[in-house]
């Protein structure tokens, strides 16, 4: 059974430093792509940052210069190292697997940004 967790969010003045981990589980094969969403109240959920399992990545405009996607293959984990927080980055953040053409999700980590 194919499974998603993610862990790391918490509360954090304007400025500062989170990073969030997703780790999968239950995988036979190395996964397609994984990487971060992120939904604020009010809002739709949007892309934040992607990576494949051969390395590539791609950002939200908005987050770029500021967060960095990596991944650990040998754990199926991803992480998001997010820097220069700002108060519009807070949110919940998802992170999404790609792995043989299904999308799971996990269950969400709060992130609050306070100015």
């Amino acid at each position: 059974q194919v499974q998603v967790v993610e862990s790391g969010g918490g509360l954090v003045q304007a400025g500062g430093s989170l990073r969030l981990s997703c780790a999968a589980s239950g995988l036979s094969f190395s996964f397609n792509t994984m990487g971060w969403f992120r939904q604020a109240p009010g809002k739709e959920r949007g892309m934040v940052a992607l990576i494949s399992s051969g390395g590539s990545t791609n950002y939200a405009n908005s987050v770029k210069g500021r967060f960095t996607i990596s991944k650990d293959n040998t754990k199926n984990t991803v992480y998001l190292q997010m820097n220069s927080l700002k108060p519009e980055d807070t949110a919940v953040y998802y992170c999404r697997l790609g792995y043989r053409g299904v999308n799971y999700w996990g269950q969400g980590t709060q992130v609050t940004v306070s100015s």
